[in-house]
């Protein structure tokens, strides 16, 4: 079951990063428009953008350490990841 979680979770992360890669390529697009109300998108999009960035990154640390089955420190992780 353990290996099924951590499974679902490396899923989770890498749809997280393509998603916030992708983000981040159409932000640079619109940054680049010379039209008036794309640049106005583009203000809205950036701090969406930065906001999903790192809204993720917390969501992902707190999954991992859940993945790992919540172990007494963290530094467990970072052994077990430098095991793998």
């Amino acid at each position: 079951m353990q290996e099924d979680i951590m499974q679902a979770y490396m899923e989770i992360e890498q749809a997280m990063q393509r998603y916030s890669m992708l983000l981040g390529e159409y932000v640079g697009t619109l940054q680049k428009s010379e039209e008036p109300a794309d640049q106005v998108k583009y203000g809205r999009m950036k701090a969406g953008s930065t906001a999903i960035r790192d809204s993720s990154q917390i969501y992902l640390s707190y999954a991992k350490f859940i993945a790992y089955g919540m172990p007494d420190s963290e530094e467990l992780i970072e052994d077990e990841d430098l095991q793998s």
